[in-house]
């Protein structure tokens, strides 16, 4: 119940202070599908900046390309999305609600997790410092056969998807009398298969129209360029590319807000490499990766490695970086090892030679690839909704704050006149005029200096600027710090370098 109304607080704060907006809303709006607010669509943007710094301006071997949305639609032959891009679905024959068949189970699992979390409360609270979680998790017999049971019902449900044994996947649920959350009857109809592509056309006449589908993966723009890359920038293996864009994919069940939409952003890298190094590198790209999202500060314990028993068509080792969001841990970011099955595909179909020459092997080959994918907008919900923060002050009011990274807010300085006269207004404004060319920055002379905090505290604004009478005398301001509230006097001359140090994506790159 705390989890459903923590995430109902997040959707709440996102809409009210200009980050995200249900679209079309004035039509009552389109299911699972969202509009960027003049805020949200400014924080966006600073995680694909960062992203983008840290995977591809970093790395001498990694370029980015933008392939199109529209494809050639025997790309979706190959790359196996035609066939194998499938849903389990199920349906409540009374409440007449359609369900993805894993989900069910998945949130199951979910709540003996709870269980588990829930006992581990308990016993942290009974022993206190002398608590040792891991001792707890391997002896406890309670916790143990929820652990076990948790295992046993994603591994049966795992090999029953992979093997397309919808039957099985029915009577696990049935076995577990899972209820319709809505209606809470147990009344299913059998699970079918439901292909996620989203079909258009592309012609200008209805008989000579060819069927496209609009793309389900940025993935597949970057296989099919591949060889373009390679020979245009000389590249050496290993290399990668990386590419940010649009993907579509038709969720019956979309749900959790912007965790699953229909129209997403997604970040890739197709890292390509030698036959038979895969497994270096795939632990390579675990590890780089893990440590950019903790390099934000949002808490180490809010992140772990799930590694995959059902692993799709074209891997042979797959792990998730799963988020502790608002509704349990969930995928944030998948690492695959995705073999050759992309360009030995490709060069299948297309009939081309899709092969690297490799000098000092002295042989051509088709390379192997390791894969980087995380949802733009996923990343957008972890860091929004983990740094939403309701305090109590000393003096017993409260204050919403959102502590985003500094270097991801949307605004990074709000500079406020403390009264409307007397030249303050025009001393800000000069302050405003002079930073923005290097931060983005906000000017603000409504309502009361603490219910202007506020407001910026809300925004997720890091650093506030007081322009006072005591400014005009010795040119001094008053910097106030979002997450401690402290004060702080300094030189108007001195903001610039300040600044620079507390709010450079550089400096925090750095530290990878």
């Amino acid at each position: 119940m705390q989890q459903t109304e923590n995430f109902k607080k997040v959707i709440s704060h996102a809409k009210e202070y200009g980050f995200i907006f249900q679209s079309s809303e004035i039509y009552d709006g389109l299911s699972a599908v969202y509009d960027y607010g003049q805020n949200g669509v400014a924080l966006k943007k600073n995680i694909r900046d960062y992203w983008w710094k840290a995977m591809v301006q970093l790395h001498e071997n990694i370029v980015g390309i933008d392939a199109a949305i529209f494809m050639h639609p025997t790309t979706w032959k190959a790359s196996g999305h035609v066939d194998a891009f499938n849903d389990p679905l199920i349906d409540n024959k009374d409440s007449k609600k359609r369900y993805r068949a894993d989900v069910l189970i998945e949130d199951y699992v979910a709540k003996i997790e709870n269980k588990i979390n829930k006992e581990i409360s308990k016993a942290a609270k009974r022993f206190g410092t002398a608590f040792n979680k891991d001792q707890f998790l391997t002896t406890n017999p309670r916790v143990i056969d929820y652990q076990t049971k948790a295992k046993q019902i994603i591994k049966r449900m795992s090999r029953s998807i992979e093997n397309e044994d919808l039957a099985d996947v029915k009577a696990l649920i049935e076995e577990l009398e899972i209820a319709c959350p809505e209606s809470g009857s147990r009344n299913w109809t059998d699970v079918k298969q439901f292909n996620l592509m989203f079909g258009t056309k592309l012609g200008a006449s209805v008989d000579s129209a060819m069927d496209l589908y609009l793309r389900p993966e940025t993935a597949q723009g970057i296989f099919v360029n591949f060889l373009n890359v390679q020979k245009s920038g000389r590249m050496k293996l290993p290399f990668g590319i990386a590419q940010i864009g649009k993907a579509f994919r038709n969720e019956i069940v979309a749900r959790q807000f912007i965790f699953r939409m229909r129209e997403f952003e997604q970040m890739e890298m197709q890292f390509f490499i030698p036959p038979g190094t895969q497994k270096e590198w795939y632990e390579h790209w675990k590890e780089k990766r893990l440590k950019w999202h903790q390099s934000l500060g949002l808490g180490n314990e809010q992140y772990r490695f799930h590694d995959h028993e059902k692993l799709a068509h074209y891997a042979d080792a797959a792990t998730d970086i799963e988020f502790n969001f608002p509704f349990g841990f969930k995928e944030l970011e998948g690492i695959h090892s995705r073999s050759d099955f992309d360009l030995g595909n490709h060069e299948k179909f297309a009939g081309k030679k899709l092969q690297y020459f490799d000098p000092e092997r002295n042989e051509n080959y088709v390379p192997y690839v390791v894969e980087t994918s995380i949802g733009l907008d996923r990343m957008f919900l972890a860091v929004f909704s983990k740094s939403l923060t309701e305090e109590t002050l000393k003096d017993g009011s409260s204050r919403t704050v959102l502590k985003l990274p500094t270097v991801l807010a949307p605004n990074q300085l709000a500079v406020f006149p403390l009264v409307k006269k007397d030249g303050l207004p025009e001393m800000a404004r000069k302050i405003v005029d002079d930073l923005k060319w290097d931060f983005t920055v906000v000017y603000d002379e409504k309502d009361a200096v603490g219910r202007r905090y506020r407001r910026q505290d809300a925004l997720g604004t890091p650093f506030c600027v007081t322009v006072d009478h005591q400014s005009i005398k010795d040119l001094t301001v008053t910097i106030r710090e979002r997450d401690h509230m402290t004060q702080e006097r300094i030189p108007i001359a001195a903001l610039e370098k300040m600044l620079n140090e507390q709010l450079s994506m550089s400096e925090l790159l750095k530290k990878l």
